[in-house]
């Protein structure tokens, strides 16, 4: 029997272990940490004054348009292991100064319809790839750099992706259909006039259209705990707690896959690797942090607009030219005093998260790799200034800063919680310029990280796709 060793249990690496277990390969899990799940963790107990025990607070990963369709977590059956899906009445609401919004539905007709003068152009732009999105996903959730299986379809689609979001945010004419599909496209925290910012953007969009902006009951937690009833099922070893910094520390085997960021793969196997991958490797860029604040809040968000209110995830940034240049500056190393702040309201999806009246409001502001300072009142600021009040209903805070978000989750490195800055070059490319990007010039050993091709989320396909080119080596 075949042996394969994971170094790293996040999503991706319990997804390489699983992929490789149901091949018959005789697979063992390394975790540095206490738990396995990486960015896909929660936490019911109290994690500051005024969060009360079974408050639930996703501790990165949070909301997932990009799981909820994963073509790999589909395949699995993961409702037999306690995984269920919840999709709040609206996915995401962009809040502006105006007191307009733009609403973002599982719809592309209820979203068009609460567009008004732009609802024709969204339609257009959003509701023939939504509608294939299921086909486009079996090209778009790998490395861009191959034979496409549909090729047409995957033309449609691309063509508009390698523009800036500045560009396609041209299409639409009213501000919250710029809002809306900018605080969309800001999710690949690059500056919004560099090429391919549309990319990201188009493809949360595209899937949220056809699978919705879900959240897992109880938590993201759940998402890992239905994994690990899969391991266990299958007669994986999962170890946790043994930290792996050398290559002597490696059990021999078969194949060897790297749930880690880039760097840390050179750091543990030094001179093994190839000199061209280890420079690559080496050079790999990341991108700006995520400042992460949890708040417990008495009763709900006191949004100016109600409609916010019924929105699973609420973007905080203003007009589209606002937050095009707080991208700016965060990418030039400077803290803007309005950041982009991103917001979970996960509990109108999943109301067992709350305990009584007190509701777990999770938030996370871009600012600069490696930011040492203290973005809390920041956001708070941002809040208040789309919801009065809201700092008067705050009952505790659990900050994250982008240290300690490095701390939690070692491959977050500077608080870089996408694993790599998705420019141009690691976007069509992967950790190194290559077109096998799961490769490390070491047989049998492979990077399956969120550096990886299809990139960062809860999806599992990093490590599925990485786990299938191992298998493809081991049965030549």
């Amino acid at each position: 029997m075949s042996t394969a060793v994971v170094v790293g249990a996040g999503p991706n690496g319990l997804a390489a272990a699983i992929t490789l277990a149901s091949a018959g390969v005789d697979v063992t899990v390394l975790e540095a940490d206490d738990s396995i799940g990486g960015g896909v963790r929660s936490s019911s107990r109290s994690l500051a004054d005024g969060f009360p025990d079974g408050l639930v607070v996703d501790q990165c990963s949070a909301i997932h348009p990009m799981a909820v369709g994963s073509p790999f977590l589909n395949g699995l059956g993961l409702e037999r292991h306690g995984l269920q899906w919840k999709w709040p009445e609206v996915d995401c609401a962009h809040p502006l100064d105006s007191g307009d919004v733009g609403l973002l539905y599982r719809s592309v007709d209820d979203t068009a319809a609460a567009l008004g003068a732009d609802g024709g152009r969204w339609r257009r732009a959003f509701g023939g790839p939504s509608a294939k999105f299921d086909t486009l996903s079996q090209d778009i959730m790998g490395p861009l750099l191959r034979v496409p299986k549909h090729p047409v379809t995957l033309a449609r689609f691309g063509v508009p992706t390698v523009l800036p979001a500045s560009a396609f945010a041209r299409l639409f004419r009213t501000e919250p259909a710029r809002a809306l599909f900018g605080g969309v496209a800001a999710h690949t925290f690059r500056p919004l006039d560099h090429p391919l910012t549309s990319a990201i953007g188009l493809g949360i969009i595209t899937a949220g259209h056809r699978h919705g902006w879900a959240v897992a009951e109880g938590g993201s937690q759940a998402i890992t705990d239905a994994l690990a009833s899969v391991l266990a099922e299958l007669g994986v070893k999962v170890e946790t707690g043994v930290r792996v910094t050398s290559a002597a520390q490696l059990p021999p085997a078969d194949v060897t896959m790297f749930d880690l960021a880039p760097t840390a793969v050179v750091d543990i196997l030094g001179d093994r690797l190839p000199r061209r991958v280890a420079r690559g490797l080496g050079g790999f860029r990341y991108g700006p942090g995520a400042f992460k604040v949890d708040f417990a809040l008495d009763g709900p968000v006191p949004w100016k607009n109600p409609a916010v209110g019924g929105a699973g995830t609420v973007h905080l940034g203003g007009e589209f030219g606002e937050i095009a240049a707080t991208e700016r500056e965060i990418q030039a190393g400077r803290m803007p005093q309005r950041p982009f702040v991103l917001v979970g309201q996960q509990y109108v999806a999943d109301p067992g998260r709350s305990v009584g009246d007190i509701n777990p409001v999770y938030s996370y502001a871009h600012v600069p790799h490696g930011y040492t300072g203290d973005a809390t009142e920041a956001i708070i600021g941002q809040f208040e200034r789309f919801a009065p009040g809201f700092r008067d209903r705050i009952v505790g805070t659990a900050v994250r800063s982008t240290t300690e978000m490095s701390v939690y989750n070692a491959n977050y490195v500077g608080g870089d919680i996408c694993t790599g800055a998705k420019d141009l070059r690691q976007l069509v490319f992967g950790p190194r310029t290559t077109l096998q990007p799961y490769r490390i010039g070491v047989p049998g050993m492979y990077l399956c990280s969120a550096a990886t091709p299809p990139g960062p989320g809860a999806h599992g396909m990093c490590g599925a796709n990485a786990a299938a080119v191992a298998l493809s080596a081991l049965t030549r």
